[in-house]
């Protein structure tokens, strides 16, 4: 575990430090841009070439900051980054940003320039030599200029329809990758659970085990759902995205589709209970039925017949089978 007391504080760095942290920063957020430009490569490759963009500015900056500390301070530059000083920012993985899509990317990369931009403000305040005090200033004023750079980078890259095919391509991968599986999981979870809810419902009319049956139904579904999905397709061929996203959106969706009828029998009195669930049934049907029609584009008409005949369907057998 890291202490905060183990770090130098940013008011108690000598000026040659400040110069060494800009360094390591610079490099840092370069390295960054080229890992969104290789993430992007395949899919928004336009979009690959406006991060290269940026990543070239921050070497240049680098370059800049290293000139003047060789010349104040010599060549051996001091080793301090970002993690070496308390309350300084952090910059996310990598690794983290990239599986949030492209939109989520460009809005990282906004706030990057806008936290470089406080630090240098800060870091001129710190120096008293004229000549370091001038090139923060102007790292500042470039950093907080780098949208109008980013906005000139993606009129060259990005002009004409390539913006609209890479945001296509976006929203095609976030339906392939999580609306899908999601539906899907969401439809089973909704409709393969209410034949043994309603069923144990109306055998028993006891809330508590009519829970536990609807819990376990919608648990198992889940898992089976999530695992089923994930093994199904690895996604290289079918550009579906990753297994393990599908996994996990229908999995989650399974569940989530099985627990909202089987929560109202928490409460104990068994009429209130089930009509409550039945609300909730209603509810879950018709928001397939918009989801559907939302991202699928299925006629809305269409989908909701299809939809709540079904789990109208399943529930009559659930009822009927409890029933007898």
């Amino acid at each position: 575990m890291r202490f905060s007391f183990s770090r130098k504080r940013f008011s108690d760095l000598s000026e040659q430090e400040i110069l060494a942290l800009a360094i390591s920063s610079e490099e840092d957020d370069a390295r960054i841009y080229r890992g969104y430009a290789e993430s992007l490569r395949a899919d928004y490759p336009d979009s690959a070439k406006v991060f290269e963009g940026m990543a070239a500015e921050e070497d240049t900056h680098r370059k800049r900051l290293i000139d003047l500390h060789t010349k104040r301070f010599g060549d051996v530059i001091p080793l301090i980054r970002r993690e070496h000083v308390a309350g300084y920012y952090n910059r996310r993985p990598v690794w983290l940003v990239e599986n949030l899509g492209l939109e989520r990317i460009r809005a990282e990369a906004e706030a990057m320039e806008r936290e470089a931009e406080a630090f240098y403000l800060k870091a001129a305040a710190r120096t008293s030599d004229a000549s370091t005090r001038k090139l923060l200033g102007d790292l500042a004023a470039a950093e907080a200029g780098h949208q109008n750079t980013a906005e000139a980078l993606e009129q060259k890259h990005l002009g004409g329809d390539a913006r609209d095919r890479e945001e296509d391509a976006a929203k095609r991968q976030f339906i392939l990758t999580w609306v899908q599986p999601g539906l899907a999981g969401l439809m089973d979870g909704s409709v393969s659970t209410l034949a043994p809810i309603f069923a144990t419902a109306f055998a028993t009319q006891d809330t508590w085990t009519t829970f536990l049956v609807g819990l376990a139904a919608s648990v198992g579904a889940g898992i089976s759902m999530g695992f089923t999905e994930a093994a199904s397709d690895d996604g290289q061929l079918s550009g579906r995205g990753s297994p393990v996203k599908r996994g996990i959106a229908s999995g989650v969706m399974t569940t989530v589709g099985g627990l909202g009828h089987a929560l109202p029998y928490l409460i104990t009195d068994f009429r209130t209970a089930t009509v409550i669930a039945i609300i909730v049934v209603f509810v879950e049907l018709w928001a397939i039925a918009w989801i559907q029609n939302k991202f699928m584009e299925t006629p809305f008409f269409r989908a909701a017949f299809q939809v709540v005949l079904g789990g109208a369907l399943v529930f009559a057998a659930g009822v009927l089978i409890g029933s007898g």
